[in-house]
């Protein structure tokens, strides 16, 4: 039982050589993003994100890893020169926070690189 088991881990884990790859969908962990919908799931489970908030993951989920400065964070999701945009950005970082992770106070997926700015973790 326990090999049929850790078979059937890997296999839905790992997914299978042959199937599929959706190239429309961004995932690290157990965070799935859908281009096509603009939907993110957690572990499976919908999140339900303003607009806004929609861009942000979309920006960070294109580019696992990649740390963004607030002000490009701004420029990019508003379109508009960042003038004093940190604490814009910090409240809506705040919010998908609270709304993806366990414990937003240690975070797993949206890290804050201090000085530098954010990012979602390659998982």
């Amino acid at each position: 039982m326990a090999r049929v088991k850790s078979q059937l881990r890997r296999y839905l884990d790992l997914g299978d050589v042959h199937g599929q790859v959706n190239a429309n969908v961004l995932q690290s962990g157990g965070l799935c993003y859908s281009l096509d919908s603009h939907i993110l799931t957690v572990d499976g489970e919908p999140v339900k994100l303003t607009a806004t908030e929609t861009r942000i993951v979309e920006l960070l989920m294109r580019n696992l890893g990649r740390i963004f400065p607030a002000e490009e964070i701004y420029e990019r999701v508003w379109e508009s020169p960042a003038y004093g945009a940190e604490n814009t950005v910090m409240v809506h970082i705040r919010r998908i926070r609270e709304k993806i992770e366990i414990n937003p106070r240690e975070p797993k997926y949206l890290k804050v690189v201090w000085g530098i700015g954010y990012k979602i973790e390659k998982i």
